[in-house]
């Protein structure tokens, strides 16, 4: 049996240091194998070019210090922090998630299907979906919009994921409800971690949904924030249960597919 959960908080525009204190401040004292914060956990959500997002950005090998802090994190809680952040690469930013223990960076994701004015601040994702192992779990990564595309979470159970950490700045109402089925098609757990509250630029305002929640193979929603408010939510599960890929008597989720007739 692991502990896996998320962190459901408000992250600052142009204030890493507020948002690692928020994180410090919300899993102080908790004990996880897994823990999942939001999409751009380090920095909020809207910006106006590149430029403006430079100064928040930083490395993936974790010497910037939101990565930094949560490797510190990780070590306090004894397990695996999943989270999104603003990646400063070579060639630019990315919209990333990366996988941070006490160790130190264990996997990164840069997001596949980027999202509305996203596009005009990051690079496309080119990682693919890896699965890498943690706490003993063969651990996947998406980030929010990636729910919308049923090849992301399919991708990772064919490559063998048991759980699935979903960093999201949800604004669309489908994710929460559809990730029940994303679960179910593919026998995994997922843990979608959103955040809430409302980010405005210009004449351009979000609303962010909130409703953090864990879900298991079987499609069933084990734990779910309300839509506003900071949320640390714990459950512990079975991951062999993902392991677990039959459908029916005479059925099996990897034996039927017929992969020949999907081209």
């Amino acid at each position: 049996m692991v502990s896996i959960g998320f962190v459901q908080y408000s992250p600052a525009r142009h204030d890493v240091a507020a948002n690692i204190a928020a994180v410090q401040h919300l899993v102080t004292g908790a004990r996880a194998d897994l823990l999942v914060l939001p999409e751009l956990a380090n920095c909020g959500y809207m910006y106006a070019s590149p430029a403006e997002l430079k100064p928040f950005a930083e490395p993936c090998d974790g010497s910037g210090p939101f990565l930094s802090a949560l490797r510190g994190l990780a070590a306090g809680v004894g397990g695996t922090i999943v989270a999104g952040f603003a990646e400063l690469a070579p060639e630019g930013l990315y919209n990333s998630a990366a996988a941070i223990d006490g160790s130190g960076v264990r996997g990164l994701y840069r997001k596949t299907h980027l999202f509305w004015n996203e596009v005009d601040l990051f690079l496309p994702g080119n990682t693919g979906f890896q699965v890498c192992n943690c706490q003993g779990v063969r651990l996947g990564m998406m980030v929010c919009f990636d729910w919308y595309f049923p090849e992301s979470a399919r991708t990772l159970m064919l490559r063998g994921a048991q759980i699935i950490a979903h960093p999201s700045n949800l604004v669309l109402p489908w994710c929460q409800a559809a990730m029940l089925t994303r679960c179910l098609e593919n026998r995994v757990y997922a843990v979608t971690a959103n955040r809430y509250g409302v980010e405005t630029l210009g004449s351009a305002s979000l609303d962010f949904t909130g409703g953090s929640q864990i879900v298991d193979p079987h499609g069933r929603r084990l734990e779910q924030a309300a839509s506003t408010g900071d949320a640390v939510v714990f459950r512990e599960i079975d991951p062999d249960l993902a392991d677990d890929k039959q459908i029916s008597p005479r059925n099996r989720l990897f034996g039927d597919r017929r992969p020949e007739m999907y081209a």
